[in-house]
C-alpha cells in the first residue's frame, strides 16, 4: 500500500461512531496524522503507530506533510473528525494533490455532527436542510449572513456548526436575530448537542427565542427547525409529510 494516503472521518470520536471502512484505514496506515485532538482520540486504539500532528490553523501544513509521508513511501491516514469532506481535509488534500501525483488518494467518509447530534435530539433533520458554518475564519460574515437570511426564507431546517468561540461570543446571537428578521418565528423549536459522542455530552431543546441567549462554544452543534419542526415527548422532530399522504390515501 506503498505512496497511499487515506483521508479518514472519524466521526465525533467515540469509537462506537467509527465506521468500520474508516477502522480499516486507520489499521492500514503506518501514520496517522491531523490537529492534536482529533489524532488524540484514536491514537489509543493504535499505540503502536507513528503520529504527526498540528494546532489549530496549521490545515495546510499538515496535508503536505501527509502527502510528501506518502510519497515517501509510507501509508498515511489524514484524521479529521466527522466526516472529512464536511469542513475537513479532504478538499485542501485533493486541491494540493497535483504537487504529488504518485500518491493515491482515498477519501473515506465519516458520520459528521449534523448527523450524529440529529440522533440525539430526534430527527431535527428528517426533510430538507442545510448545513452552516458561524466561523468567520476563512467566509465573510456578510456571506455567512447572506445564507442565514436564505435558509429562513427557503423555511429550511438549519444546523449551525461553530456557533461560537472565545472570539465569537456573540455570533450565535447574531444569527438568530439574523433568522428572526428575516421571518422565522421566536417560537421556532430548536436544540443543540455539546460533545457529541464523548464524555460530558449535553443536549437541548427549546424555542429561538431562547437559543439567542444560550452560552455554547465551538464543540457543540445547533438545530433550528423549519416552521413544521415539533417538540414530542423530549424529541425535535421535522416531519416530511408521509402523514399527508396517509390522509390522502385514505380519503
Amino acid at each position: 500500500m506503498a505512496n497511499k494516503l487515506y483521508v479518514v472521518g472519524i466521526g465525533p470520536g467515540d469509537q462506537a461512531y467509527l465506521t468500520a471502512r474508516a477502522r480499516r484505514a486507520l489499521e492500514d496506515a503506518q501514520v496517522l496524522v491531523g490537529y492534536t485532538v482529533y489524532v488524540g482520540l484514536v491514537s489509543g486504539m493504535f499505540p503502536e503507530k507513528e503520529t504527526y500532528t498540528t494546532p489549530m490553523r496549521r490545515e495546510i501544513d499538515r496535508c503536505r506533510w501527509a502527502l510528501e509521508a506518502a510519497a515517501g513511501g509510507k501509508t498515511v491516514a489524514l484524521v479529521c473528525s466527522g466526516d472529512a469532506g464536511v469542513y475537513g481535509m479532504a478538499g485542501p488534500v485533493l486541491q494540493l494533490a497535483p504537487e504529488w501525483p504518485e500518491v493515491e488518494i482515498e477519501v473515506v467518509p465519516g458520520v459528521t455532527a449534523a448527523l450524529s447530534g440529529a440522533a440525539v435530539l430526534g430527527a431535527p433533520i428528517g426533510h430538507d436542510f442545510c448545513v452552516i458554518s458561524l466561523s468567520d475564519l476563512l467566509t465573510p460574515w456578510e456571506v455567512i449572513e447572506n445564507r442565514l437570511r436564505c435558509a429562513a426564507q427557503g423555511d429550511f431546517s438549519i444546523c449551525l456548526y461553530n456557533p461560537a468561540s472565545h472570539k465569537r461570543s456573540d455570533y450565535l446571537q447574531k444569527a438568530c436575530d439574523i433568522l428572526l428578521a428575516a421571518g422565522a418565528d421566536p417560537e421556532t423549536v430548536c436544540g443543540y448537542v455539546r460533545s457529541i459522542g464523548r464524555e460530558g455530552e449535553e443536549a437541548a431543546i427549546l424555542p429561538l427565542k431562547e437559543l439567542r441567549d444560550a452560552k455554547l462554544d465551538m464543540f457543540t452543534t445547533v438545530f433550528v427547525g423549519s416552521s413544521t419542526t415539533l417538540a414530542e415527548h423530549g424529541r425535535m422532530i421535522t416531519p416530511r409529510g408521509y402523514e399527508r399522504k396517509r390522509d390522502l390515501c385514505g380519503s
